[in-house]
Parts: structure tokens; sequence; C-alpha cells
């Protein structure tokens, strides 16, 4: 055992909290290094044992998410002498979390294959295989506690990486882009594809209001905001002003409160002119009113919340011709400086007396006015929708000049906003490369591009995957031959 730091530094980062000084003999570790040793598998790995004796072989822990729902995705365990399976893994310090945290009334843990936690006797009700951790760490507690507060337990593990980074990590810059961008061309004609496959059913602007309204749903309300698209003849039918407009968005996405703050009277005020509106009409719409379970609330970003969202899409409708305007953002000889604004100034709205003001209808009002669009969501706005959808337009109308035009927009666009999606790609895929490493959207939207059909298709293991030979067959010839 290490002999224990006593210098000022080592004391600092005890009492700064960096580092929790844990005692072997009577505490609990804090549940993110207990995340951290399942990780890493600072285990003696070949005594794993579930509260009902079975033995426990784990050939990969998963990816930790940091967005809610398990601890860790996609992890590939064996239970006793049951074939190994992939699933997803929950981390609590003893059995009784599984029914406090709710997750044994939480569709999103439906997956989980093993329950991890430090100490217990027995395995919660309903819950699956529980596995303790305590009796087989591979260091004292109080060691592995210092070693979470350095550089190794914060790097990603490098036997949980993809076949594929030895090759891909280890490829010139240039060539890298090169491969993202010809990956990111693939994306572009697939979006392209989708879109033109909608309109030759429900028409080209039907298509674009669909598109749009799926990116302002993010990735948890994608569907639930297509649905309400799919709704434009109900909520386009009649415009008897903005208020109304509103209320019928709302009313029609089954996102209105039916109960006042009774503590902040501006918002209040706007929701009982909303509701003036929404009850006369909603027995007319009652049939087409999503369920309001069908929406992802929790864990969100207040200012991505579907509430402010559903707001901007209701500011468009009101606005009209959207398609239109983008046909003739397409059309205007833009230099690359100002590219990307006049994008968000075509698809941005004029300020609203309350969106612009509050996140929610519960939030507190904001210290200042915020548009209810910025630049981040207009470039992914514009790498999966605007770009694909006039691209498609191009192509279909074998208009190569135009055509060619979008692809130059398309791949000299700035990057986005980093994601989860990016981030588990740049370290399982690209060794841990910094995020300036995709130095455009089209270097990410190639990344995932190549996550969606490789490692989507494959598991943590990497069974039967193409892309580590691929990736070796570029990185030695500059292009595999076609």
């Amino acid at each position: 055992m290490f002999p224990v730091l006593t210098n000022f530094y080592a004391r600092w980062r005890v009492e700064c909290g960096v580092v929790a000084l844990l005692h072997e003999d009577r505490d609990s570790p804090p549940e993110h290094l207990l995340q951290s040793i399942w990780q890493h598998q600072r285990l003696l790995r070949d005594r794993l044992k579930t509260l009902d004796g079975l033995p426990v072989r784990v050939f990969h822990p998963g990816f930790q998410s940091l967005e809610g729902g398990p601890d860790f995705r996609g992890a590939i365990v064996q239970i006793g002498n049951r074939p190994p399976c992939t699933g997803d893994v929950e981390v609590d310090l003893r059995p009784g979390g599984w029914h406090a945290h709710g997750h044994d009334r939480n569709p999103a843990f439906a997956n989980v294959i093993l329950h991890v936690i430090w100490e217990g006797d027995h395995t919660a009700n309903g819950a699956p295989p529980t596995l303790p951790l305590q009796q087989t760490l591979d260091a004292p507690l109080g060691e592995l506690s210092f070693w979470l507060g350095g550089e190794a337990a914060q790097v990603f593990p490098e036997q949980t990486r993809g076949k594929c980074c030895v090759p891909l990590r280890g490829m010139e810059l240039e060539r890298l882009v090169v491969l993202l961008h010809e990956a990111a061309q693939v994306r572009l004609q697939s979006k392209a594809a989708q879109f033109q496959a909608r309109a030759r059913q429900a028409g080209w602007e039907q298509s674009l209001w669909e598109g749009l309204f799926r990116a302002l749903g993010y990735k948890h309300n994608a569907w639930p905001m297509q649905r309400l698209a799919e709704l434009r003849p109900f909520w386009s039918v009649r415009r008897d002003g903005k208020l109304a407009l509103q209320a019928r968005f709302f009313g029609l996405c089954g996102l209105l409160p039916v109960e006042l703050t009774r503590s902040q009277s501006a918002t209040d005020a706007y929701l009982k002119q909303v509701w003036d509106h929404w009850w006369r009409e909603r027995d007319e719409f009652s049939d087409y009113v999503l369920p309001r379970a069908l929406w992802h609330l929790h864990g969100l970003r207040p200012a991505n919340h579907p509430q402010r969202r559903v707001a901007l899409a209701s500011l468009w409708a009101l606005g009209g011709n959207i398609a239109g305007k983008l046909e003739r953002w397409c059309g205007l000889d833009l230099p690359q400086a100002t590219l990307e604004s006049s994008l968000l100034e075509t698809l941005q709205v004029e300020p609203d007396d309350f969106w612009s003001w509050h996140c929610t209808f519960r939030s507190a009002r904001l210290k200042k006015l915020q548009p209810l669009l910025g630049p981040a969501r207009a470039t992914d706005l514009a790498v999966n929708v605007v770009l694909p959808w006039l691209w498609s337009r191009a192509a279909e109308g074998r208009n190569d000049t135009v055509r060619r035009s979008l692809e130059r927009r398309y791949f000299s666009w700035s990057a986005a906003e980093d994601n989860a999606v990016l981030r588990l790609a740049r370290q399982r895929l690209l060794g841990g490369a910094p995020r300036r490493v995709l130095t455009s959207a089209a270097a990410q939207q190639g990344l995932i591009q190549i996550v969606r059909d490789f490692c989507d298709r494959s598991n943590a293991l990497c069974e039967n995957c193409n892309l580590p030979a691929l990736a070796g067959t570029w990185c030695s010839v500059g292009k595999p031959k076609t």
C-alpha cells in the first residue's frame, strides 16, 4: 500500500473535496468513485459473484452514459452458466437504490442486466442480478480514492477502445479528415434521399417542415416533434393570430400545464390567455392530441425544453413560407464570412413577449432577452435539414451547379456543438483525440456516420466489425480501391 501523503497540497485536495478521505473499515465510497472503479475494472475480476452466488464474467463494462438512464450502456456480461449477453449496468451504493431511485418504474432501465452495488446481502425485489464490489477491489479503498483524483481515472480505459483505434489514431490528420469527409458525403446523400422519399408521399414543403420539427426535438423528442409536423393540416388550417396558433400547438402537443404557478403573475397571465384560446377548440382536435407521456422532459437543459422549441415552431408556422425563404437563401451569392449568419437570420423569428424571456411555462423570467434560435442550433439545422433538403431538390432537378454550391457550403460549415455520440466516438475510435480534431461540421457528421455504419452494428467488443480492416487499408495506401 502507498504511504499516506501529508503535505500541504495533499491535505488541500481533501479539504477542497477534490478527493475523499475514505476509511476502509467504516466508509462507503461516493457513487462516482464506484462508477470509476467499474469503468476501469479496478477489481479482482476472477472473484466476482452476485449476491446469489453466481460467478460473473465481465467481457466489457459498457460505456458510461451522462444523459440519464442507466450508468453504463452496451456492457457484455456473463452470469453463471448463461450465455454472455449485452445490456445496461446500473451502479448504486446498496440494493435499495433500485427502488429508492425509481429504476423499477422507469422504462429506461428495462434493459439493465446487472445491478452493481458497494455492499448488500440480498437482491432488491424485481431487480436484475446484483453484484457487490466491496470485497473484490484490486486496491484498498483509500488508495482508489487517491487514484480517482489523478489523471489515470479520467482517461478512457485503453482496453475498452475499439479495435479500429490503433490505425485511426495513428493516421495523419489530413488523411483522417479526407476519410471523415467521404463519410460525411454519404451522410449528406442519405439524408437527402430520406427527404426525397418523403416528398414523393407528402410534397417537398411538408418534408421540410417534418425535418425542421424533428431536428428541434433533439435526440429524445424527435418523434413527437415530427408527429406535430405531420399534424400540419390541423394547425395550419386557420391563422387567428400568434396567441391562438401557439395555443393550438401546445394543445396538440399535450404540453399545456393544467394549473397556474400561483407565484408568477406574468406566467399565469400568459397561460390564462393560451387556455382561453385552447379550450374553445380542444374538443375539435381531441383525437389528435399527443399523450404527455410521449415527451422526454427530464434531464434537459432549460433552453432545450420541448415547450420552448414548440414555441419556436409555432412562430415559424406563423411566418408562413419557410421553404421559399430557404430557396432564396440558397440562391444568394454569399461569402464564407456571412454564410452561417445569413442562415441564422433567415430562420430567426421576431422576439416573443413570453418565450424570449422564458424557457418553460414554469421557469423564472430570464435576466435578459434570449433569441429562440441560436447559432449552435442553426448549425445543426443546416447540416441535418436545410442543406440536405436543398441538395435533394437540386439533385432531382439535375441542377449540378446548385448541388455543387450546396456541397461547398456543407463542407465549409463550422463545427457544431459537441455531443455524447461524438465524445464517445473520439474516445473509442480516435484514441481520445481532442474536440478540435473535428475541424468542421462535416467532419463531425462523417464521424457520426462511421458510428452508425459500424459501431451501432457491432457490440462493445467490435465483433464481426470490418472497420478495423478498412481503417488499416486506408492508413496503409491512402485510399482503398473501389
